[in-house]
């Protein structure tokens, strides 16, 4: 908001200067304050992103990491587990709070940026609501959930998402909405997701629309074995597991770890 200000009173100025010095007409003066407010925003626009840019690198850099040492953990898990698969669960929520906690810490340096570009609080907002989403933390979700803006896919389908944990009444609608906006692969999972809560419902005829308009628009291998499981009547092979950590990360449903104990007396390949 600031730099919108500074901008405006800047155009301003420099009208004013090119007016009563006789530089230019009148009119001229107030294409050229016009110009300068447009260059000015443009150009103090692209600084400020620039530097949020820098801010959000870092929090991203704090996410890869941690994945990426989650991700090493669990590879070798594969060989020595670390006990019962409830165990190995309570390592990784662990360990992915300390790495999203830290996320979260670093995103306080995008608060700098509030007052100065416009929408910035709601952007900062958005981001923090996924890492407390990733976190499990559904109060500071239901806490930011109302001061955000849902630009894209996966923001709808968190939305829809916490409104089926809270038996919310309006999903349809919400669906609907952003649904609309889909154009391309990254919007599958909102079709996937809301077919998934109808045939929860017993709504299987709701949910074969679902996924037919979704086959239509976008084209996905996992909506057709599905849609295709509600037309022959089979219920029961309905999956969305083949999306994957996509799907699991919207907490409606556990992954199943498979874990390979090594055999007592197995030759280590050398």
């Amino acid at each position: 908001m600031y730099l919108i200000i500074i901008n405006v009173l800047l155009g301003i100025l420099a009208g004013l200067a090119l007016g009563l010095t006789d530089t230019a007409s009148t009119v001229w003066a107030v294409v050229w304050g016009i110009l300068t407010f447009i260059a000015a925003q443009l150009l103090a626009g692209y600084l400020v992103q620039k530097k949020v840019k820098l801010e959000m690198e870092k929090v991203q850099e704090i996410l890869n990491n941690g994945k990426n040492h989650l991700q090493q953990k669990i590879g070798q898990w594969q060989m020595r587990p670390p006990g019962s698969i409830k165990d190995a669960q309570k390592i990784i929520e662990k360990e992915q709070k300390i790495f999203i906690d830290r996320a979260l810490e670093a995103s306080s340096g995008l608060e700098k940026f509030n007052r100065w570009a416009p929408l910035m609080s709601k952007q900062v907002n958005a981001l923090r609501l996924q890492l407390h989403w990733m976190n499990k933390d559904f109060k500071q979700v239901d806490r930011l959930l109302p001061h955000v803006l849902i630009m894209d896919p996966m923001m709808a389908c968190i939305k829809i998402a916490r409104m089926h944990m809270r038996k919310e009444e309006g999903i349809d609608k919400v669906f609907k909405k952003h649904s609309g906006k889909v154009r391309n692969e990254q919007g599958v999972l909102i079709y996937a997701l809301y077919s998934w809560i109808l045939v929860q419902q017993k709504e299987i005829d709701e949910a074969h629309k679902v996924l037919i308009e979704g086959c239509e628009k976008v084209e996905n291998e996992f909506l057709k074995r599905n849609r295709e499981s509600l037309a022959n009547n089979r219920v029961g092979h309905f999956s969305n597991t083949p999306f994957g950590e996509e799907w699991y990360a919207l907490h409606l449903e556990q992954p199943k770890m498979k874990v390979q104990r090594q055999q007592r007396f197995s030759k280590r390949p050398y």
